[in-house]
């Protein structure tokens, strides 16, 4: 029984870490063969500066709550973005913002910018509020602190030229003004890069709250409780089959936090979330849903079944050390969660030592973060309101 537990919980671990992100290269490889040829490199565009004929109108959709240290920078990116003035417009939501941040954005003197405020509900609430109030065809989502390329707006948007494409994800960067190198760029690398084939087959499973667009007349009113829109949104338009595409071209970049209790909590919230969609798109649990299940099941399910896993794979394992095989794993999982504490520990100062610890680091504190996000949702005892995340003042 130990040994069926090991392998279990070990071929699992590496099918959602490894063997899934083979499959989409694989099948993208065997897409590529039938249609006997490659596809355009990122950013090749049909069209160079739009789509044909009049461009849909677009409304850029922004929750807000006490923004004040970056709300102004935010306007500007946002009416620097490269779109027909006339078919483009902002939208700020404010969540009872109580640091001036209303304020800062009525006395923007451009009249494409509207402020839409109201009570502190929610970051859902504020959604399910101005969505639908856009005036947009299509809704640009993003984040106060996310900061857009120009050229990303027309990237996304040429993608709803196909009658099937529902929802864009855009590319966010992450960038730490104190380090060139962190622990969550690695992992924030291997993640875009499956986005980028999962939109291949056109079911990205999640965006990123950082940019990514979708049909207004697709949105559908989240129950006020939801914790991480982002996700469900595009799950539910995936769900009624529609594609959700990748385009990583489109690009925005956040800065991340030094405040690692911080990170740690938001992630735990996220996770807590990610538990609580499950009753939110029951479709994409079903085999007759077809590849999108593969996906969901495949990148987010057994993800998040990943700190049950790791523990049944080392226990189990403690039970087999009769045979020299299994010493072998056991030696392997105990050096990688030494690794982990040396990382923690922050022994290693520069070099590949380095950044393996912190990679083992960060992996086995993200893993955490999902084992306390399951508590919180079993407990129901994560708020569905947010808290901006602290970030470093930059001149930037």
């Amino acid at each position: 029984m130990a040994e069926v537990f090991f392998w279990c919980a070990s071929l699992a671990l590496v099918h959602t870490y490894f063997l899934y992100p083979l499959s989409l290269f694989a099948l993208d490889g065997v897409a590529q063969a039938l249609q006997g040829k490659r596809r355009p490199r990122a950013g090749a565009a049909t069209l160079a500066g739009g789509t044909a004929g009049a461009p849909p109108s677009v409304s850029l959709v922004v929750a807000a709550y006490n923004e004040a240290s970056c709300i102004e920078q935010k306007l500007r990116n946002s009416l620097a973005l490269e779109y027909p003035a006339d078919r483009f417009e902002v939208l700020i939501g404010s969540d009872g913002s109580t640091d001036g941040t209303d304020g800062l954005v009525q006395q923007c003197p451009d009249s494409r910018v509207r402020l839409s405020p109201a009570p502190r509900a929610g970051k859902t609430t504020v959604l399910n509020r101005c969505i639908p109030s856009a005036r947009g065809d299509i809704v640009l989502l993003s984040d106060a602190n996310t900061m857009i390329d120009a050229d990303a707006v027309w990237k996304l948007v040429r993608h709803f030229e196909d009658p099937e494409v529902g929802a864009v994800c855009g590319k966010l960067r992450l960038y730490n003004p104190t380090k060139q190198d962190y622990e969550e760029s690695a992992y924030w690398s291997y993640e875009s890069l499956i986005k980028m084939y999962e939109g291949r087959r056109g079911a990205v499973v999640g965006a990123n709250g950082g940019l990514y667009a979708i049909r207004r007349s697709l949105f559908t009113q989240l129950p006020p409780s939801t914790i991480v829109d982002d996700f469900v949104i595009p799950l539910r338009i995936l769900e009624s089959g529609y594609k959700v595409m990748y385009e990583e071209a489109a690009v925005a970049h956040e800065e991340t936090t030094e405040d690692y209790g911080k990170e740690f909590g938001r992630r735990a919230r996220i996770a807590a979330g990610n538990f609580q969609s499950l009753r939110l798109v029951p479709g994409l649990l079903l085999p007759t849903a077809g590849f999108p299940a593969f996906a969901f099941w495949s990148h987010k399910l057994l993800r998040w079944c990943a700190p049950a896993l790791m523990v049944a794979a080392f226990v189990a394992n403690l039970f087999l050390l009769d045979r020299t095989f299994y010493w072998v794993t056991f030696a392997g999982q105990t050096f990688f969660y030494a690794l982990a504490y040396l990382g923690r520990s922050g022994v290693f100062k520069r070099g590949a030592a380095k950044k393996a610890a912190s990679v083992a680091y960060y992996f086995v504190t993200m893993n955490m973060a999902i084992a306390v996000g399951f508590w919180r949702f079993l407990r129901n005892s994560q708020r569905a309101a947010w808290d901006r995340t602290a970030r470093v003042p930059t001149s930037t």
